[in-house]
């Protein structure tokens, strides 16, 4: 990647800067380095300033029925643009810089879905980066709070504005994670999952404990098919694990090229275009037929065959060398878009 693309993730470098910064201090809310997390959640508020937003403002939506004149909705989660601090752990709703990059990081997806869907985005307040740097245990009980807010608006476009149209769920990163909650508590009804089309929660792992916990979590299994999950994690072939993908870890995965869930290799023919977006959703730069992929056996995740990672680097400081986190719909950006559209109508034909 040419660095005056890689300017275009500079919220994402800027909040791994002050990542690092906090990390110097060693301070993180009261928890001392290999201490309880638990102890450190009960020494210290968690909780986000403010209440539930009322998301029967269209003030307090990124995106409110905007496509009007589309067959389908889309429920869009944005992914993690706050950095936080050594005292705050959630993004701010009257911080006004903040939501602009909250909107930027979802113009630079909704090239994907616009063709095909009414959109509705929530403004949340999501949990910051620096929450990412803590156990897996304690990180889930601040984003358990995130929740709530994204539940409260997306409990507000069903029962207010959805009207029985077929809907697809989406989002990347935390985005995704909370796609994933949201279908776990919800989705074991049938009132949820009887206009439903398929969730793109891009970015983020599920795993077979998590489907036999909660059925209703059901993997893609091809091209067209509905009611489904469509999720991947990009990265090299030499990565063992991940912030996302533990070493012991495999995750549910389905290659956006070939459509398989198999270990099948696709061709960077079959790549239809990776294409880098900027923060008003305009397409910067477009690379047909950049990578083949294919899915690891072992990991469940994406290998990523022919780029680099001294050509795409993490761009965060939770992410090692050749994680390919941050270019997950990006370099794979022209297939998912004709797939959001053959589901759609793999939906109206069925």
């Amino acid at each position: 990647m040419k660095q005056s693309e890689f300017r275009k993730y500079k919220f994402f470098l800027a909040a791994a800067l002050a990542v690092v910064s906090m990390l110097t201090a060693c301070e993180w809310r009261g928890a001392k380095p290999g201490g309880n997390p638990q102890e450190s959640v009960q020494t210290a508020a968690v909780l986000p300033e403010g209440e539930t937003p009322d998301y029967s403002e269209s003030s307090n939506w990124a995106y409110f029925a905007l496509g009007e004149d589309k067959d389908a909705d889309l429920f869009l989660i944005a992914p993690t643009v706050y950095s936080g601090d050594e005292n705050t752990y959630y993004m701010s709703l009257d911080d006004d810089d903040t939501k602009e990059s909250f909107v930027g990081a979802l113009n630079m997806e909704r090239g994907i879905y616009e063709d095909s869907t009414r959109m509705y985005a929530p403004f949340y307040r999501q949990v910051g980066l620096n929450v990412y740097k803590f156990s897996s245990d304690e990180r889930d009980l601040y984003i358990d709070e995130a929740y709530k807010d994204v539940k409260e608006a997306f409990l507000y476009y069903f029962e207010q504005k959805n009207q029985g149209r077929p809907y697809l769920l989406a989002g990347f990163s935390q985005g995704a994670d909370l796609v994933l909650r949201l279908m776990e508590d919800l989705f074991d009804e049938e009132k949820y999952t009887e206009n439903f089309i398929a969730a793109y929660p891009i970015g983020w792992s599920y795993t077979e404990d998590d489907v036999r916990q909660y059925p209703q979590l059901k993997p893609a299994q091809g091209e067209t098919d509905t009611g489904v999950i469509i999720s991947f994690n990009s990265e090299a072939e030499s990565v063992t694990e991940s912030l996302i993908v533990g070493a012991d870890e495999k995750t549910f995965s389905i290659n956006p090229l070939n459509w398989k869930t198999d270990d099948t290799p696709a061709d960077k023919s079959l790549n239809l275009g990776a294409a880098f977006t900027d923060y008003s959703g305009a397409i910067t730069r477009e690379i047909p037929q950049l990578t083949g992929a294919y899915i690891d056996p072992k990991r469940g995740t994406l290998k990523v065959t022919d780029v680099t990672p001294e050509e795409y680097p993490p761009g965060l400081d939770i992410f090692g060398e050749g994680i390919y986190h941050l270019y997950d719909y990006q370099f794979f950006f022209r297939n998912l878009q004709e797939n959001v559209a053959k589901r759609i109508q793999s939906y109206e034909e069925d």
